[in-house]
């Protein structure tokens, strides 16, 4: 072999142990991320693929270079969501973040009316549930189906025609009281709120949402079987009927107020006991399970940014990233992992029962048509009062 070939063959293995050491060593994980797995005590190889998940566009750097800016309407609380982008913003230096937490009045109406004025308050909307239509008939929605990231989603957890994109999982059983209910007592199944005399004298506290858990009912057991069951449990089991917030239930839960509460966010459960309530989960079967929405609005100014930041999201450090920030089940396909589940004893291994957009377009006037003379019969305040 001559002296030409044997450097022609050095230079060719040394490609080829760079390719091999490129392969096997990603790049280092901003302080944040690895603070975040500390926190949650799993290794760094749980984010194995995420260089390739962070690739994107380089059109779509550029661009956000020139915009600089990026504008986010949510439900998080503003100091989880400093958590949640905390990995974002060290990635991605040059985007500024202007967020607001708004209302569902603000996130879609307001935000539709304004768009159909010519005027885009955000470049980014999430949480807008049985408001979707409305958005979609407006040709309000970006298609996302370019968004690298798009394909980590499981089935049934995005539009099919790209409008919208899961951002997490959301379920919503019954909190309940620990000093006032053993764990045995809690219900495995719906009927059980029927039949335990537990719940009956008040003791159930019920929340004027039957969009967030008996829509799902009506899919998975049906009309009839739906329409049986909320009767009787206004009929026989005469609940309190609550016209607070979902949130501000658990607070009067922890506070020994009633015994359990229906509907109650597994997240939210979750942060009440990591605050030393006394209160815990359970979902009887089916397990009402829904999705929380994110899209980006057509025209947005900001679409660059906006790209960069929803791929980011549906990556796994954003997922994981979420979850710290406010305990919120990662939607990604390969963390659907207990590890990322509050009391995923009540929740791996049950019957679930799944919402999405269409039901509640087709469903849930329905729902509400029958739901509403039996809240305001019961002596619960009609919706707005």
């Amino acid at each position: 072999m001559s002296y030409g070939s044997d450097l022609r063959h050095v230079a060719v293995s040394f490609a080829l142990l760079l390719a091999v050491a490129g392969a096997s060593f990603a790049a280092p994980l901003p302080k944040t991320t690895q603070e975040m797995l500390k926190k949650l005590k799993l290794e760094s190889s749980i984010m194995s693929g995420l260089d390739k998940e962070l690739e994107v566009p380089k059109a779509w750097l550029d661009g956000a270079r020139k915009e600089a800016k990026l504008r986010i309407f949510s439900t998080i609380d503003p100091p989880q969501f400093e958590v949640l982008s905390a990995p974002f913003k060290e990635r991605f230096p040059f985007i500024a973040i202007e967020y607001n937490r708004a209302s569902h009045e603000d996130r879609a109406i307001r935000t539709l009316v304004a768009y159909k004025n010519k005027k885009i308050v955000t470049d980014i909307l999430t949480g807008v549930g049985g408001s979707f239509f409305m958005f979609r008939d407006a040709g309000a929605f970006e298609d996302l189906r370019n968004i690298p990231n798009w394909k980590n989603n499981p089935p049934g957890t995005s539009d099919h025609d790209g409008l919208w994109v899961g951002m997490h999982m959301r379920y919503w059983c019954m909190a309940y009281n620990t000093k006032q209910v053993k764990k045995e007592d809690a219900p495995k199944k719906w009927e059980d709120f029927l039949t335990h005399p537990i719940w009956r004298n008040g003791n159930l506290a019920l929340g004027n949402r039957p969009q967030l858990w008996s829509l799902q009912l009506w899919k998975a057991k049906g009309e009839k079987w739906t329409k049986d069951f909320l009767a009787r449990l206004f009929a026989e089991v005469k609940p309190q009927l609550r016209r607070e917030g979902m949130n501000a239930m658990l607070e009067l839960l922890a506070a020994g107020e009633f015994y359990g509460s229906i509907p109650s966010a597994e997240y939210r459960t979750h942060q009440k006991v990591l605050d030393g309530a006394p209160v815990s989960y359970t979902c009887p079967e089916p397990v009402p399970v829904a999705v929380s929405e994110m899209a980006i609005l057509k025209g947005a100014p900001n679409i660059n940014s906006a790209r960069v930041f929803v791929n980011w999201f549906l990556s796994k450090e954003g997922q994981v990233a979420q979850y710290v920030s406010d305990f919120a089940p990662p939607v990604h396909k390969d963390l659907q992992r207990r590890e990322f589940l509050p009391f995923a004893d009540q929740i791996v291994g049950k019957e679930h029962a799944f919402r999405d957009p269409a039901l509640e377009l087709e469903v849930q006037p329905k729902l509400l048509e029958f739901w509403d003379p039996l809240w305001l019969r019961a002596g619960g305040r009609q919706r707005g009062r």
